[in-house]
């Protein structure tokens, strides 16, 4: 299974967005999004939520690193 919904990312861009078919699957998945106004990058990424969930899901001092290494 691909993890895509395409019966919703073909609905969204061939009646939402108006493409005929041919020009909706010459697009590549990042460009559909870009088209349907998804944000991408860090600042959409990382929430100061999201963030507090992984601290507190690996705290520091508790890596799987081996004697001696560093987490620097």
């Amino acid at each position: 299974m691909s993890g895509l919904d395409w019966p919703a990312l073909m609905q969204a861009g061939l009646r939402g967005l108006g493409l005929r078919p041919a020009e909706f699957w010459a697009l590549t998945p990042a460009e559909l999004r870009l088209m349907l106004g998804e944000r991408q990058g860090a600042a959409a990424a990382l929430g100061r939520s999201r963030l507090d969930e992984l601290l507190a899901a690996y705290p520091d001092g508790t890596s799987a690193m081996g004697k001696g290494e560093r987490d620097e």
